[in-house]
């Protein structure tokens, strides 16, 4: 069942509602005119009743319009963190090309250090985004690098999360015309991540067997 956001028209109707019930609750208390109708309700707990009713109506209001905050509040949260994640990626990614591209020594330890936060937030983009991929593991997926091929490595992530990252399906709308090529980049996006995942996993573990 979908949620409803309550407006300020919803609300309205609600206190109408609860004014119509205190309304009818005096009115029945005080009877009709003197001669005519029937003899007045003189019981004191059907006004308490009907007040009663109008106040948990009320209350259960509130309450939804609390979770439904709650709720907005936390969809934000998830799309900030989102974005700080995919953004911080970028950087780090960067980071690392711009070393490679000059040909600096290699830093073991700030190696270390960018691997371990990318394979911290590809794994939370991965829990956002409820990535799904068949993990199709091979002998080499449990191979450690050698010292030689650390360099590879750091360029074959940089490749990684290109493509990842410039992947259409996480840049633009979905085309109702175009649905079968939407589920076709967004399960190469789901595989990107694990890989860039996986990767930096081995990176991280050669850079700290080495510095």
């Amino acid at each position: 069942m979908k949620s409803r956001r309550f407006t300020i028209s919803d609300l309205r109707l609600v206190f109408a509602g609860v004014f119509v019930i205190a309304l009818a609750s005096q009115t029945l208390a005080q009877g009709p005119p003197s001669g005519q109708g029937q003899p007045a309700n003189n019981n004191p707990s059907f006004g308490d009743r009907a007040r009663a009713n109008g106040e948990e109506g009320l209350r259960k209001v509130e309450l939804n319009a609390v979770a439904e905050t709650e709720s907005q509040k936390s969809v934000e949260a998830a799309i900030k963190n989102v974005k700080e994640d995919f953004t911080r990626i970028q950087v780090l990614r960067n980071d690392i090309a711009r070393s490679l591209v000059a040909k600096k020594p290699v830093d073991y330890n700030l190696v270390s250090q960018q691997a371990a936060e990318i394979i911290k937030r590809a794994k939370e983009l991965k829990i956002y985004m409820m990535a799904r991929v068949i993990e199709n593991k091979t002998a080499s997926d449990h191979v450690a690098l050698k010292n030689e091929e650390l360099i590879g490595a750091l360029v074959n992530l940089c490749k990684l999360i290109d493509s990842f990252t410039e992947n259409p399906a996480l840049k633009k709308t979905v085309n109702m015309a175009d649905v079968d090529k939407a589920k076709t980049d967004r399960a190469k996006a789901d595989k990107d991540l694990l890989a860039i995942i996986q990767l930096s996993e081995k990176i991280r573990n050669k850079a700290d067997s080495l510095k």
